[in-house]
Formats: structure tokens, C-alpha cells, sequence
């Protein structure tokens, strides 16, 4: 059986959906409906989504939500609060100020930063369980789900996938890369993923991964940019500081076996040391992860020491 493949430029990246199936274009349609829902419910840079309605009405009204919008934001919240997380939630105001990653970015000043960070607090989101519904308490608060809609969407897609009868296939939402089933077509059954160099151009892998059915998702500072006055900014926030998170680390790539946890745990821990990221990551069930510094090391974990093929044709 061929694999068929559908291509969408959606969500601010080109989105790969591959899968194994005799009638493969009716489900693949089926995909693409579910993105464009998604994408409509869950975009922070949408004006008509639901969850830019959210975001309107803070400090105005609590907003009723859809089954899954409610769950990602609740669960977005209480990884916010976790002690020690990097992850924010409420980090919005400080997104949509610098602009990294769109053509209006921008070095915003200290007074303006100041501003955004008093917005910036995930415990002002007030959830309604029985009413299904999100209240920000503060007037200028906005919720960005950048940090793990994809993780939760890619799940949500293989679900489908696997409920109308597809036995094996990837997903890949601008490298957040889930997979299910065997990889028949490889001898031994597992998938390969590629791990992006981190200081050379997209499709330059520093070590390809085998994976059986599971999750490969990674962050990075070189993914978005903006360079003013000589000096370079990422688009991974502090959410202490309102700048770019200063560290050591120039990728940590987290497999696990739902995508939305690898998407939570990399916002989780970027930002800590390298040896409070491998600690943590050792002390949490179901994860595994890569990390490569500034200085073009790579650290790896147990669990994939025997999965990892380098360049040269050696293992990690």
C-alpha cells in the first residue's frame, strides 16, 4: 500500500499529514476540515476565533468555550502554575508586542514591556467547570496557546485517523512530529525523525531519531528571530524578565508519547539549566529528551541512547 500525502499551509507553518490507507483522499479532506476548526477555535492572531473572543473580554465577561478549548486552556494553566515552569499561558501581551516571527517585529521599550508584564499572570484566569466558560480578570490580558495547541491538535488528529480505520501514519505540524502504527516500510518497524541543526538551515539534521508510535517535538531559539541594532532575539519568553529567555541552550527536543506533553515540557524547561532539564526530564514517567547547547553539545538521555543515528553513522 502507497502512502498518500496532503500538504496545508495553515497556523503559520506548512503542516504534513501522511498516511497508509486504501481510500486515502476522503480522510485526508476529513484532516483538513479538523484543521481549519482547530485553527479557528485555537489562533491567538485570528480576530474571529474563539479564542481571540476569550481575549476580548478580558476584564469585561467570562466567555462560554467549546468541550476542547476549555480542557487545553485548563490544562495550559495548571502547567503555568507549575513551580519552576517556563510556560505561560497568559505570555500574550508580551507576544504581540515584540512580534517575533511576523514583518511588524520589534525591540519594544522597557516602559512598554513593564506594562505587559503586570498582564501577565496565568492564576488571573478564572475557569468555570459547570458554565464552560473563561473569564480574564484583567482588562489587556491575552491567552497565547502557541506552546501546546499543536501538540493537543496533532493528538486530536490521530485519534481521528486511528477511529476511521487508518493503521499507520505521521502527522507533522512545522516539526512537531507525531506518529502511529508500524513503519512497515522500514526494516525494523520504527520511524525515523530527523533533529534539526540548530545553527544550519531548516532540513539539516544533527542526528536522526528512530521512534516507535510517539511524539518528537522540539524548541528551539533558532526558530524565529529578530535581529536589531547587531544584537539577535528569540521568540521564547521570560516571563519574569518580558525578553527573550537567556540560556545556554540552543534546541531541547522532548519525545513522549503524546504530542502535547512534549510541546508543554519543552516550554516547561526551556529556560532552566542544562542539568535541571536532565533531571527533571529522568524524574518524569513517559519522557525522554535531547539537548544541544550554544556550544554544540548533545545530551542525551537514557532511554534513546540506542535510538539515535549521528551523521558520521555512530550512536549517541
Amino acid at each position: 500500500m502507497q502512502a498518500s500525502n496532503r500538504h496545508i499551509r495553515l497556523m503559520g507553518t506548512v503542516i504534513e499529514v501522511k498516511i497508509w490507507h486504501h481510500e486515502p483522499e476522503p480522510i485526508l479532506d476529513q484532516v483538513e476540515a479538523l484543521l481549519y476548526l482547530y485553527k479557528d477555535r485555537f489562533s491567538a492572531n485570528d480576530l474571529t476565533s474563539e479564542l481571540m473572543e476569550v481575549n476580548l473580554n478580558a476584564g469585561v465577561q467570562p466567555v462560554p468555550v467549546a468541550t476542547d478549548l476549555f480542557e487545553l486552556i485548563a490544562l495550559g494553566k495548571q502547567h503555568s502554575c507549575a513551580p519552576n515552569s517556563h510556560l505561560n499561558i497568559t505570555i500574550g501581551p508580551l507576544v504581540q508586542t515584540w512580534r517575533i516571527g511576523f514583518a511588524d517585529a520589534r525591540v519594544p521599550s522597557q516602559v512598554e514591556i513593564e506594562e505587559k508584564l503586570a498582564l501577565i499572570n496565568p492564576r488571573d484566569i478564572e475557569l468555570d467547570a459547570d458554565e464552560q466558560s473563561i473569564y480574564l480578570k484583567k482588562e489587556g490580558m491575552a491567552i497565547d496557546l502557541g506552546a501546546l495547541a499543536k501538540g493537543y491538535i496533532a493528538d486530536r488528529i490521530v485519534e481521528h485517523l486511528e477511529r476511521v480505520g487508518v493503521a499507520r501514519g505521521l502527522i507533522n505540524l512545522g516539526g512537531n512530529v507525531l506518529t502511529f502504527g508500524h513503519a512497515e516500510h522500514n526494516e525494523d518497524g520504527l520511524w525515523q525523525v530527523g533533529i534539526q541543526h540548530p545553527k544550519l538551515p531548516r532540513g539539516n539534521n544533527v542526528a536522526i531519531l528512530k521512534i516507535g508510535a510517539e511524539s518528537v517535538v522540539t524548541s528551539g531559539i533558532y526558530e524565529r528571530t529578530l535581529t536589531y541594532e547587531g544584537k539577535t532575539y528569540h521568540h521564547i519568553f521570560d516571563s519574569k524578565t518580558g525578553y527573550p529567555v537567556a540560556s545556554d541552550i540552543a534546541s531541547l527536543t522532548i519525545v513522549s508519547k503524546q504530542s502535547v506533553d512534549g510541546e508543554i515540557w519543552t516550554t516547561r524547561l526551556f529556560g532552566g539549566s542544562v542539568a535541571d532539564i536532565y533531571q527533571t526530564v529522568l524524574g518524569e514517567a513517559g519522557l525522554e529528551a535531547i539537548i544541544i547547547t550554544k556550544d554544540n553539545q548533545m545530551i542525551v538521555t537514557p532511554g534513546l541512547r540506542d535510538r539515535i543515528l549521528l551523521p558520521n553513522g555512530g550512536q549517541a
